[in-house]
């Protein structure tokens, strides 16, 4: 029985690893994905600032062509104010004059805060893009090696449930059905040592007549508490 004992803790590691691999199929492609996501985002932040500073540069420069022409008007007023012969027609070019110095005025100052927007957009399309950069070349090398990590699977898979096949071939029919029974109520954890005349899974005192018998070795027994296997270890019972 102990050495049913010491196989059945040869496959309890196995198993883990097993249980790891199929845990593998789930959480890698996630992460995979979020790689994926923060490189598209970072692209995509690039791609709307630049949009948004095309924008910019376009209405300066409709800024500025409305603001020459009203410069122009302007000075064709002021020009037309030398041939005035009445306080009507005088009046009425002071409103427009006034009128235009009034439009030219905040067109300058959108113009001014349009400029000010595209050196502001300049200074974050250079950031973005570094930091562009930075995502594609760090997210693609962790895909390169998560991706190795998802194409090894099955190979692992494999030799891992050949081994598994090898050491259950060795362990008693009796003690592979109560390790089974036992992993799948304990999810996944089956056999435990035995510290310090304790089980060490619910840490629950062992009567000095069950520490007897386990360190026999001669069946297998388990723990009246939990219900995992227990197993003696020279080295680490103590």
């Amino acid at each position: 029985m102990r050495n049913d004992l010491e196989l059945l803790l040869k496959l309890q590691v196995i198993d883990y690893d097993l249980g790891e691999l199929e845990r593998s199929k789930d959480y890698l492609p996630d992460m995979m994905e979020n790689l994926n996501r923060e490189i598209e985002d970072s692209k995509r932040t690039v791609v709307d600032i630049a949009a948004a500073l095309d924008e910019a540069r376009t209405s300066r420069k409709t800024l500025e062509l409305n603001v020459q022409t009203k410069e122009a008007e302007l000075q064709k007023y002021q020009q037309q104010m030398m041939s005035i012969k009445t306080n009507k027609e005088y009046d009425a070019l002071v409103a427009q004059i006034d009128n235009i110095k009034a439009a030219i005025s905040s067109g300058e100052t959108e113009l001014l805060e349009t400029m000010e927007k595209i050196e502001q957009l300049e200074q974050e399309i250079v950031t973005s893009r570094e930091k562009e950069a930075s995502v594609v070349e760090n997210n693609q090398r962790q895909l390169q090696v998560l991706q190795e990590k998802m194409d090894s699977i099955g190979d692992k898979a494999l030799a891992k449930n050949q081994s598994r096949r090898e050491v259950v071939a060795g362990i008693s029919r009796p003690a592979m059905s109560t390790y089974e029974r036992v992993r799948r109520g304990r999810g996944g954890r089956a056999v435990v040592i035995v510290k310090k005349n304790a089980c060490s899974s619910c840490f629950k005192a062992l009567t000095p007549r069950k520490i007897q018998e386990i360190k026999r070795g001669d069946k297998v027994l388990t723990c009246d508490f939990c219900g995992c296997l227990l197993y003696w270890d020279e080295d680490g019972s103590s």
